[in-house]
């Protein structure tokens, strides 16, 4: 099992009354000593306000944090965990991923999900559509932005959907990965986000679940991808663990990584908030992945 690291950016309040260049810097540090310490990927959230409330406080946008972090690195695989698709147009989407795939050397992973944060779609001119028009969004934008992702330089991408539509579009560069920059969709719906999961993904991250919740969730995980006569073992599965499961040291945290690497889960990804301030938190969590016999470069 593989070991990612959401870096800091503000959004569950590590940054309030900072500088923003101060916290821009230690962002950077953090992702830095992610490579350093052997994690196998960076990540941020594609939020635009703090949570629980929205506070006047910093929270650094997805994209160009991502773009400028993937110069400053050399090995770890970069994404979002996840964007919520519907804020931008699933063509730029795909230029964006497709441009910072080859900005990143192949290092970009596209975490995709149907967005929930209601302050933010309100305040920023979104509206708020309802959850089952949120997720038909989501997956006609998957339909878009696979069309755009694959093939060579003179393919087009075409597609008519009710909320997205390309008509022989073209997005060149196209990834530096071959057959595509890898997809991981985000969610715990098991009735719909499981299915374009099965459907259009690599991977199926879900959000915050115990290695219990993940025991129970694996066999519907399995029957969405047989219902469509895909092989299971081809959706990775990863899971965003909450920081606060994880933010003390020692042998329950190990024996709780553990869990996940034995049920085969493929990565691990949690924001400890504790990193904005201090190395110690991010060198102890490696020690305890190591003992817990997770994969560290």
């Amino acid at each position: 099992m593989k070991v990612g690291i959401v870096v800091p950016q503000g959004w569950q309040g590590e940054y309030d009354g900072w500088d923003p260049l101060d916290a821009w810097r230690r962002t950077t540090e953090v992702a830095r000593q992610a490579e350093r310490l052997g994690f196998e990927s960076i990540w941020l959230f594609d939020h635009f306000h703090t949570i629980p409330r929205p506070t006047d406080e910093i929270t650094f946008e997805s994209f160009t944090s991502l773009s400028a972090l993937a110069t400053l690195t050399s090995r770890v695989r970069i994404g979002h965990i996840v964007i919520c698709s519907p804020f931008r147009n699933p063509g730029l989407t795909a230029k964006m991923i497709s441009t910072m795939d080859t900005i990143s050397g192949g290092r970009m992973e596209l975490g995709i999900g149907a967005g929930w944060k209601k302050d933010e779609w309100e305040a920023y001119g979104y509206g708020f559509p309802p959850t089952r028009e949120r997720l038909a969004i989501l997956a006609d934008h998957l339909e878009v932005i696979t069309r755009m992702l694959a093939g060579d330089r003179h393919q087009h991408a075409t597609y008519e959907g009710t909320h997205a539509h390309v008509r022989d579009a073209i997005n060149v560069p196209k990834p530096i990965q071959q057959p595509r920059v890898p997809i991981m969709v985000g969610g715990n719906g098991p009735n719909v986000t499981w299915r374009l999961a099965a459907r259009h993904a690599d991977e199926l991250n879900v959000d915050g679940m115990t290695p219990d919740e993940v025991t129970e969730a694996l066999p519907v995980i399995r029957s969405r991808c047989e219902e469509i006569g895909r092989d299971p073992a081809t959706l990775s599965l990863s899971v965003h663990v909450f920081g606060g499961h994880l933010k003390d040291a020692g042998a329950a945290r190990v024996e709780r990584i553990g869990a996940y690497r034995d049920l085969g889960v493929r990565r691990i990804m949690p924001f400890l908030k504790g990193t904005a301030t201090t190395d110690e938190a991010l060198e102890s969590f490696a020690e305890d992945c190591r003992a817990a016999g997770a994969e560290l470069a």
